[in-house]
């Protein structure tokens, strides 16, 4: 978390962060995890500068939806289907297309990715994208077609903010289990102020993953429920 900083600031430090970390703990700047589907080891490269993608651009590359199509609810839910996935009744468009994203996009996301420009109904904390505002400053670093770690400019705006809180409280209301609740006393803290801030969290759990070629989360939780 770090004050007068932003998503992209984040990018470059995450970047760095897992090269060195790579090269730490195994003497190099690659790695193999995993097999491909014909059982070919899966080599892992952190040399280069990760790959960037954004949301609109996966939909285009990988389901085949680009323009006005991509905000078309019935061409998502038909894609959706293609790919086996029933979306719930009422879902925001900007839910759609994420839901399209994960199914179309993130099995082909191996080598280290950053996902960005994700849509403002699923960032509700995310500051809005100055450049268009159905977007956010957002995003979710991936590799082996998973995420690893979600980041995003924090949102400072309490006007803009609580009108995010009360389209959660709408969608929860729809039968959305994934909306947030309205929090007025955070909604407080930002009308005395929060200066341009960005945040990071990322998966330890999945990252011990990567870094021991381990296939199973289950065998890297130091603590499992369930074995």
């Amino acid at each position: 978390y770090q004050a007068y900083a932003t998503y992209e600031d984040l990018m470059v430090l995450v970047e760095a962060l897992l090269r060195e970390l790579v090269v730490a703990v195994t003497g190099a700047t690659e790695l193999v995890y995993g097999t491909d589907a014909d059982g070919t080891p899966r080599t892992l490269s952190f040399t280069q500068p990760f790959a960037r993608v954004s949301v609109w651009e996966g939909l285009e590359r990988w389901a085949g939806l680009s323009g006005d199509a991509r905000f078309d609810e019935a061409a998502l839910r038909e894609k959706l289907a293609a790919f086996g996935v029933e979306a719930a009744p009422g879902s925001a468009v900007g839910k759609l297309q994420m839901e399209l994203f994960e199914a179309a996009a993130e099995p082909h996301l191996i080598q280290p990715t950053f996902v960005t420009d994700f849509p403002v109904e699923v960032s509700p904390l995310s500051r809005r994208n100055d450049h268009d505002p159905r977007l956010t400053d957002r995003f979710e670093i991936y590799m082996a077609g998973f995420e690893l770690g979600n980041a995003f400019s924090e949102l400072n705006d309490p006007v803009d903010q609580f009108g995010r809180f009360a389209a959660q409280v709408a969608n929860k209301a729809s039968g959305d289990a994934e909306a947030m609740d309205m929090d007025f006393d955070y909604i407080r803290a930002l009308e005395v102020g929060l200066p341009p801030t960005a945040g990071c969290g990322i998966g330890i759990d999945r990252l011990v993953m990567v870094l021991t070629n381990t296939t199973s989360i289950r065998e890297v939780i130091l603590f499992p429920l369930l074995r």
